[in-house]
C-alpha cells in the first residue's frame, strides 16, 4: 500500500505557456522544468517542486496562466 501524494505545480507568475517540456507519464526530477512560461519577453521555467511522474497537464501551449494557478499535477514517487 502506497502513500502516494499528488503534488500541485503552480505558476509563480502571470504569463503565457510558451513551451511544454514534459509529457504526462514522463518522470521529472526535482527542479526540472515542466513547462516554460513567457512573460514580458522573458522565458520563465516552471519546475517540479519534487521528483515524480507527471500525471496531468492542466494547460496547453499558448494558454494564458495566472499567478498561483495550478498548471500540472505530479505523483510523488
Amino acid at each position: 500500500e502506497s502513500d502516494v501524494a499528488d503534488i500541485e505545480v503552480r505558476s509563480e507568475i502571470t504569463g503565457k505557456v510558451w513551451k511544454i517540456e514534459v509529457k504526462p507519464g514522463e518522470r521529472v526530477e526535482e527542479d526540472e522544468p515542466i513547462l516554460i512560461l513567457e512573460s514580458m519577453k522573458m522565458e520563465i521555467p516552471v519546475a517540479a517542486p519534487k521528483g515524480g511522474k507527471l500525471i496531468k497537464l492542466l494547460v496547453a501551449e499558448e494558454d494564458p496562466v495566472e499567478e498561483d494557478q495550478v498548471v500540472a499535477i505530479l505523483e510523488e514517487d
